[in-house]
């Protein structure tokens, strides 16, 4: 039989760690920026708006331990441009249409001179003839692999489009995350280009002539707008609820989870970011965007020697910095999270 000095400290340990529960889990909706109560967990709270002010502009992060629950938020019912990682969304409500049967990932889609958009990706680049035809596997994976802007909206089209991509946030119970157009059109809108059809379907060097007759004035009329426009914007809030509903296996089958959740460990883009300065071999899944003042990274940080996995999401916006110098602030956030949580399990 154990003390009954030992059994009383035990039983103490044990309400100390439901309480501490408590208070990590108490960074609600209602609370994004109160720090937490627990010295540990408040001095990662204050390393991360040390950070934060790095950026020079805004930084919204959401941070949750899935094994244990714990969470840490800053500006977390904030809206920020969600950039690329808006294809995180798009490739979740793509495998819900596969998951009710209603596509195969193995449809083909023929590409047309219209569906080659500027931006990021190498269709463009590399595919200058019609007749290029690509399944919808592919499509998702150059979406995702190296954020390819004529791959996303091909995908988008072929997910149902922005509206059901919402309707489909919106049966996850996913509330602060809002898709409401496609690459073409979002660049458009950020350069101050007009006269793009409604679909977003512009061939790039019709795309390019409307580009270039856009003056500096107007350019930047357009992307002071553009930073302010609610659309195809997120808080960081909801975008760590759409990947811990996806992580569950509550958004997709297990079989599309899992299938996207491996796409995203082999995301090419943005090794500055949420990869940038973790140990070498970590394993990260995750989805970048840039665009402007913005640079995102969110995505899970699995962690070494069964210490569970990291949902982290930061986004940084309104920043003068050079993206390189916003990717640092993302690198270090993400470090001082792994760090924590590692030896904190």
């Amino acid at each position: 039989m154990l003390e009954t000095s030992r059994v009383f400290t035990l039983i103490r340990t044990a309400l100390t760690c439901v309480a501490l529960a408590m208070v990590f889990t108490a960074s609600s909706r209602g609370q994004t920026n109160e720090p937490p109560e627990d010295p540990g967990f408040l001095r990662l709270f204050q390393e991360i708006e040390r950070l934060a002010e790095g950026a020079s502009g805004k930084v919204g992060v959401a941070v949750k331990h899935i094994e244990t629950g714990r969470q840490l938020i800053l500006n977390g019912e904030e809206r920020f441009p969600m950039a690329s990682t808006y294809k995180v969304p798009i490739a979740v409500q793509l495998l819900t249409r596969v998951d009710r049967g209603e596509i195969t990932l193995q449809d083909m889609i023929e590409l047309a001179p219209e569906d080659l958009h500027p931006g990021s990706g190498t269709l463009t680049n590399l595919l200058d003839d019609p007749g290029v035809i690509l399944s919808v596997q592919n499509l998702m994976e150059l979406m995702l692999l190296i954020s390819d802007n004529s791959a996303t909206d091909l995908v988008l089209h072929t997910a149902g489009g922005a509206e059901a991509v919402n309707a489909r946030m919106a049966q996850l119970d996913i509330d602060g995350l809002s898709l409401d157009r496609p690459t073409s059109l979002l660049i458009a809108d950020y350069l101050g280009v007009r006269d793009v059809p409604d679909d977003g379907r512009i061939g790039i060097d019709d795309f390019r002539e409307l580009a270039d007759s856009v003056s500096d004035s107007t350019r930047e009329v357009a992307a002071e707008a553009f930073a302010a426009d609610l659309r195809d914007t997120s808080t960081p809030v909801a975008m760590a609820e759409l990947l811990e509903a996806l992580w569950n296996g509550e958004a997709l089958s297990e079989h599309s989870t899992e299938l996207l959740l491996d796409a995203l460990q082999r995301v090419e883009t943005g090794v500055g970011r949420i990869r940038g300065v973790l140990p070498p071999r970590t394993k990260v899944g995750h989805k970048t965007g840039t665009i402007g003042k913005t640079t995102n990274d969110v995505g899970y940080i699995y962690l070494p020697d069964e210490a569970g996995h990291v949902i982290t999401v930061v986004f940084v916006k309104d920043s003068e910095l050079e993206v390189p110098e916003r990717e640092q602030v993302i690198a270090q956030i993400a470090r001082a999270v792994y760090d924590y949580f590692l030896f904190n399990p």
